[in-house]
C-alpha cells in the first residue's frame, strides 16, 4: 500500500502546470532561476516556490555557482512518466513541447550571456 501512495504522492507532485514546464526546460540540462523566468514567462517567486517543491521531493537538485544558483533534474527517470503521459494525452506521434532557450528570450545569466548570439 505504501508504493501506491508514493505513486500517487509523485502524481500530485506533477499536477502543477508550472511544475511540469520547469522539468521540461530542466530536459536538456541545468538552468538558472532567471533563465526559467524568462522562458517561462513566469514571476521569480512562482518559480522559486515551484522549484523548492520539485527539490523537497527530491526530484530537483541544485548548485551554487557565485551569485547564481544552478537547478537539474535529479531524478531523470521522471522523463520516462513525462513522455508516457504526453503520449496519452496527445495525438499520435505529439512529442511533449519544446521549451528551450531562444535567442529572443532575455535572460541576464552568466550562462546565456556566454552563448554566442
Amino acid at each position: 500500500m505504501q508504493a501506491i501512495e508514493n505513486v500517487a504522492g509523485l502524481f500530485k507532485l506533477l499536477s502543477h502546470p508550472s511544475r511540469l514546464a520547469i522539468l521540461e526546460v530542466l530536459r536538456d540540462g541545468e538552468e538558472c532561476v532567471c533563465h526559467l523566468e524568462a522562458v517561462l514567462g513566469l514571476r521569480q517567486a512562482c518559480v522559486s516556490q515551484q522549484l523548492m517543491v520539485l527539490r523537497q521531493a527530491g526530484l530537483v537538485a541544485s548548485r551554487r555557482e557565485g551569485w547564481n544558483v544552478y537547478y537539474r533534474v535529479a531524478r531523470p527517470e521522471v522523463y520516462a512518466l513525462l513522455d508516457a503521459a504526453f503520449a496519452a494525452v496527445e495525438p499520435e506521434g505529439a512529442a511533449p513541447p519544446s521549451l528551450r532557450h531562444t535567442q529572443s528570450v532575455a535572460c541576464p545569466c552568466p550562462k546565456c550571456q556566454l552563448e554566442p548570439a
